[in-house]
């Protein structure tokens, strides 16, 4: 089934058309991405609207929509009113949770049909992938991986936080990344304690963990990962936990499988750490899904009573926290499978001394 057929099937007594307005669905029905625009969509025919800066990539690119410029004399508001009535629309399912309240109420004050929040069943196709999406976030890993064996050639001391992440950057950008799924976390340090610390001033120094957490996008697709490596040496508490954020997150991959919660994934990973007496360290969930956007639903934490299914991506990313000393991460994106997972984060996991 093709991705406008998914939305197509929506239609029915609750709405008779969709008002895309999301980068994302736009790009997920349209299958090509446009940085502005707004489609709509209609058991009768299917419209993509954007401006001069974006039609003639739109015209070439886009499938299965008529494609159809706006400018300042024929706004958004003109060409979507014209469809309502070519099309006999009544009702516009609408993604409320991209949408700001002055948005909605420009688009209820305008548009000469009724507006529905639904965004819960527009993004929900996006849950499970495609083998094509599944395709371009294990490109999207595999550039995050060559990035990441780069960029511990540049690690030294006395290179400062924010040095390093340009050289993350960097090398993301370098082995392929079409740009970043998120700003890089890179901390170091008692910095590690901070788990979406901000890179900072602060210079390397030998003993440090270093914390970097980096993912790029690809055909529009995310990938995401955590490493925590050790700058010289670590002590034998700096191992300690090192090691038991592992055993967390391979007790959290061993049990990760369609039919099962994302509770469930979370509780294997958690009980190894408390039982490490770190249970108190550990203030955020075991995983998110990730897709288009770096966070996406379903998660793996302990609320997650959703089942996961085949072809749901997921971030494995347990970690402890002492504050004012050090933390760690260890992340992966695994691709949920009949029987277990697919692990598509290939660096190593061991601690590594750079």
């Amino acid at each position: 089934m093709k991705n406008i057929d998914k939305y197509l099937s929506l239609l029915g007594d609750e709405v008779d058309g969709l008002l895309l307005t999301s980068r994302y669905s736009r790009h997920y029905g349209a299958q090509f991405d446009i940085a502005e625009g707004i489609a709509i969509v209609t058991a009768k025919g299917c419209r993509y609207f954007t401006d001069s800066r974006y039609i003639e990539s739109a015209q070439n690119g886009i499938q299965g929509f008529q494609v159809m410029e706006t400018t300042r004399a024929v706004p958004y508001s003109k060409l979507l009113n014209d469809a309502i009535a070519e099309f006999g629309v009544t009702t516009l399912g609408y993604e409320e949770d991209y949408m700001t309240v002055a948005e909605l109420r420009r688009f209820e004050e305008k548009l000469d049909a009724k507006l529905v929040p639904m965004n819960e069943k527009i993004a929900g196709f996006r849950c499970v992938k495609e083998p094509y999406e599944l395709e371009r976030m294990r490109k999207a890993q595999m550039i995050t991986d060559e990035a990441f064996k780069e960029v511990l050639k540049r690690i030294h001391v006395g290179m400062t936080e924010k040095e390093l992440a340009a050289e993350l950057i960097y090398c993301l950008l370098k082995k392929g990344g079409e740009g970043l799924s998120f700003d890089p976390i890179v901390v170091s340090g008692p910095n590690t304690s901070l788990p979406h610390g901000v890179p900072g001033d602060r210079r390397l120094k030998e003993g440090d963990f270093i914390t970097m957490d980096f993912g790029v996008i690809y055909q529009g697709y995310c990938s995401d990962m955590t490493r925590t490596v050790a700058l010289g040496y670590a002590t034998d508490e700096m191992k300690k936990v090192y090691d038991t954020v592992l055993k967390a997150q391979l007790a959290g991959i061993a049990v990760t499988k369609a039919g099962v919660t994302g509770k469930q994934i979370d509780a294997a990973a958690r009980q190894v750490i408390q039982e490490a007496g770190y249970g108190q360290y550990f203030g955020h969930g075991y995983g998110h899904c990730l897709g288009m956007e770096v966070h996406e639903m379903p998660s793996c934490s302990p609320g997650g009573e959703t089942v996961m299914q085949t072809n749901m991506v997921s971030s494995a990313e347990p970690g402890i926290y002492l504050p004012g000393k050090f933390g760690v991460r260890i992340e992966d994106v695994v691709i949920f499978t009949d029987d277990g997972c697919e692990d598509i984060t290939q660096s190593p996991k061991n601690l590594i001394i750079v």
